[in-house]
């Protein structure tokens, strides 16, 4: 039945100012408004309030949010659809309310046979009308609508012709031309409906195992859809080739991703897969997965090993607790009365500097070690009321052995919030007048200092080379972004460039200081910082561990853009490695030249083999290494290495001499631009953050 709404169409039309007298002035029309909508003016029912972003349009109090969207759906733009789908929640648009004839924007896209804007409404998560619950159903709704239509442009065009020429007929031929728009609408999504047929199969479905309980089921779009848009799938499971009987289905309606995780399986026993596809014609053919079975395991199960950390987090935290446990009544002593007078002088110095009511940060350096906290947020920097980057002194003298105690600053800001503890601990070591533990008793005091006068503990991360200038003066850096709108003591934000030019106008270009090479190369920095904190997205990894030595160091070949992760490619999107997978690699890494078998019982080896061979030959040129060297080269055969539930890496060694590059001996090939080498205990406390 037509709704009261379209019943009293003629009433409203006589309050309301005239309407587009023809389907073409009804589209200008909406054209004007869109045009009216993309600019500083307003679209019927919306406002934009005065602002440069798009997201500032807020819905008028009497406009139906989803009239706009219905509007654009029976239009046809897709522009339009995509940009309210783009700046409006489901919600906000009332995506699955019917309007008044039962229908929703997806129903009208999908009889119109709209593939483009379906997809769009789909992906926003649409849904089609509840109310069509059989094909019956849905053809008796869609011929009732044309039907009614019909009937109101017959009555409406007899009164036209009937009628002298006035402002009411006038009017009527308005009404008469809207009619008739809705009437052809109507007759098009009917025939829409009576043309469609079933969809094909999915195009292709591959099934891995996800887990020792779950399979991963990703498939595509059918290659016909039969003149009507797919709007879900259906994922259904057994142990039987013939599905019967059916353990499980799962109804896939958010078609965003194609990709479904069946949980809650037996390791150990081979599961059927299949999908079917549907539309407003309902269920087509199912298609059978690629392999047609799949068995939940995990490589683990191979030897029955237990996960490398297992356990290790509660240990550490135990063996912290029984620490601060045995020094829970330590209190700072006087530094060691045997210690030599220039260094019992330049700890009391820096006592007396901490405690001073005078105490702040530093404008010049002069010969020495120094700490400096980089806090950012956007294009801006945290510096002091002179405008100087907040710095502060550890030591007015250095020893050689500072990269150990720079190494282990970077483990102490693992531990911010217990720096306090950490100074109680070292002062009651210093019975030892260990030059080791004076310098770092100085480091400790240096942290507290700057988040004394910032008014805040956590200083960010350590950069992972100290800043060194040929006047002696050494500067470790830690970088912090700041999210939020946090307050701070003692300082103000700045934007960078104004500070980089300021610095510039009063350092000497012939000499620079620690200070401007901070500034010079600060973007750098940020820009690493940044990239240090950045996750890989869920996946199998294939890692090629490269390792250099120096005097005092080991170092590691990692990439520029995720400093934190060896150099890698991705195998696949899908993160476990089966029993099957494991054991068949165990079998290659046991033969000089390794062959794929092609029997019917070893296809999902052969696809690991498949993609891992495409892996190292993406490595391989990542590395700027000669495929032909590839030969030499070795996996890592003895685990997996797990990072989370997400994301796990094979290791690609390079031959057993050139693992670790040692000092002064040449390499044969040199990466690409794009990568550098870490400090060994750098790398792994950002794999660990």
């Amino acid at each position: 039945k037509m709704t009261q709404q379209m019943r009293d169409l003629q009433l409203a039309q006589a309050r309301k100012p005239p309407g587009p007298s023809s389907p073409n002035a009804a589209k200008r029309l909406y054209r004007n408004l869109s045009g009216k909508f993309r600019g500083p003016g307003c679209l019927v029912g919306w406002t934009r309030v005065p602002c440069a972003q798009p997201s500032c349009i807020s819905p008028c109090p009497q406009f139906q949010s989803n009239a706009a969207l219905f509007e654009a759906v029976e239009l046809q733009d897709l522009d339009r659809v995509q940009e309210m789908l783009k700046h409006y929640s489901p919600e906000e648009l009332d995506l699955n309310t019917p309007n008044s004839e039962g229908l929703l924007p997806l129903d009208i896209a999908i009889m119109t046979n709209n593939a483009p804007i379906a997809r769009a409404l789909l992906q926003a998560g649409a849904k089609e009308s509840p109310h069509f619950v059989s094909l019956e159903s849905r053809s008796l709704h869609l011929s009732t609508l044309v039907r009614e239509a019909e009937q109101r442009v017959n009555e409406l065009m007899a009164q036209v012709v009937n009628e002298a020429p006035s402002a009411d007929c006038s009017e009527k031929e308005k009404q008469l031309k809207a009619w008739e728009w809705r009437f052809r609408l109507y007759k098009r999504m009917k025939a829409g409906f009576e043309h469609a047929r079933v969809p094909d199969a999915p195009s292709s479905v591959h099934l891995s195992v996800a887990s020792s309980s779950s399979l991963q089921v990703t498939f595509w779009e059918p290659l016909s859809v039969n003149s009507a848009v797919v709007t879900k799938y259906k994922v259904e499971w057994s142990c039987s080739p013939s599905f019967s009987p059916l353990l499980g289905e799962a109804m896939i309606d958010r078609l965003k991703e194609l990709h479904f995780t069946i949980q809650g399986l037996v390791s150990g026993t081979a599961y059927h897969v299949r999908v079917s596809a549907y539309n407003m014609k309902g269920w087509g053919p199912p298609q059978a997965s690629t392999p047609p079975f799949a068995i939940p395991s995990n490589w683990r199960e191979y030897d029955g090993r237990a996960p490398r950390r297992r356990g290790q987090a509660e240990a550490l935290d135990q063996l912290l607790g029984q620490v601060k446990t045995v020094h829970q009544h330590c209190i700072c002593h006087e530094p060691c009365k045997n210690q030599p007078q220039s260094r019992k002088h330049s700890v009391s110095k820096s006592l007396k500097h901490l405690f001073h009511p005078g105490s702040k940060f530093l404008k010049t350096l002069k010969r020495g070690l120094y700490l400096t906290a980089i806090f950012y947020k956007d294009d801006n920097i945290l510096v002091t009321h002179e405008d100087q980057i907040p710095v502060v002194e550890i030591d007015d003298t250095y020893s050689c052995l500072l990269m150990q105690d720079f190494l282990w600053l970077t483990k102490v800001s693992c531990m911010w919030d217990e720096i306090l503890w950490l100074r109680q601990c070292v002062t009651v070591s210093q019975s030892s007048c260990s030059c080791i533990l004076q310098t770092r008793f100085k480091m400790l005091l240096a942290i507290s200092q700057m988040q004394g006068l910032l008014g805040i503990q956590d200083l960010g991360q350590v950069f992972f080379e100290p800043i060194k200038d040929k006047q002696g003066n050494i500067l470790i850096v830690t970088l912090k972004e700041v999210k939020t709108n946090q307050t701070f003591e003692s300082v103000r934000w700045v934007p960078i460039c104004k500070l980089q030019s300021s610095r510039k106008s009063v350092s000497s270009p012939e000499e620079p200081t620690a200070l401007d090479m901070l500034l010079v190369s600060v973007q750098d920095k940020l820009a690493y910082h940044q990239r240090s904190s950045h996750a890989l997205s869920p996946g199998l990894y294939l890692g090629y561990l490269k390792l250099c030595s120096a005097v005092d160091q080991i170092r590691v070949l990692v990439p520029e853009q995720l400093p934190n992760i060896l150099c890698h490619v991705r195998i696949r999107s899908n993160p476990n490695i089966s029993r099957e997978e494991w054991e068949w690699l165990q079998k290659m890494a046991s033969v000089e030249e390794p062959v794929p078998t092609e029997t019917e019982a070893d296809r999902s080896q052969n696809s690991f083999f498949q993609e891992l061979q495409v892996a190292i030959k993406e490595l391989m040129t990542l590395v700027n290494i000669p495929l032909q060297e590839a030969k030499d080269f070795r996996l890592y055969s003895q685990e997996v290495l797990d990072f989370g539930d997400q994301v796990s890496f094979l290791l690609l060694l390079p031959p057993s001499d050139d693992v670790c590059t040692a000092p002064g001996q040449n390499t044969p090939y040199t990466p690409r631009s794009g990568f550098l080498t870490l400090p060994l205990q750098i790398f792994e406390l950002g794999e660990d953050r």
